[in-house]
């Protein structure tokens, strides 16, 4: 019997690009939630529920950490204005150190949007 012949290696696999992402984490010793990622069609999903859960549990104050943003999509600017809309009076959606082009798409297409505060500090 011949030996078999050699067989070429395969190429080393290029690694595959992450896709985007968002993680959301609760808050310690208040109410809200930490974002981290980015807000887009892949991780809408996620986004909507964190804003629904936000709007579900009745706070008059909830605090979203978003200093971890590097995105948020037109989109997802629209899903936090349906949330800011949909809270009873007096509640407000607390907005920690957004990305800058968040508080600019919610006053250029929801101009006196109640219910959302931006906080930088």
């Amino acid at each position: 019997m011949s030996p078999e012949p050699a067989r070429p290696r395969p190429a080393a696999a290029a690694p595959v690009p992450a896709g985007p992402r968002l993680d959301v984490y609760p808050l310690t010793g208040r109410r809200g939630f930490r974002a981290a990622g980015e807000v887009s069609l892949p991780t809408r999903v996620i986004w909507e529920r964190a804003l629904e859960r936000a709007v579900r549990e009745g706070e008059d104050v909830y605090y979203l950490e978003l200093s971890a943003l590097t995105f948020v999509d037109v989109a997802g600017a629209g899903v936090l204005a349906d949330a800011a809309r949909s809270l009873g009076e007096g509640r407000r959606l607390v907005l920690h150190r957004p990305p800058g082009s968040l508080p600019r798409v919610l006053d250029l297409l929801w101009p006196g949007l109640a219910g959302i505060e931006v906080s930088a500090s």
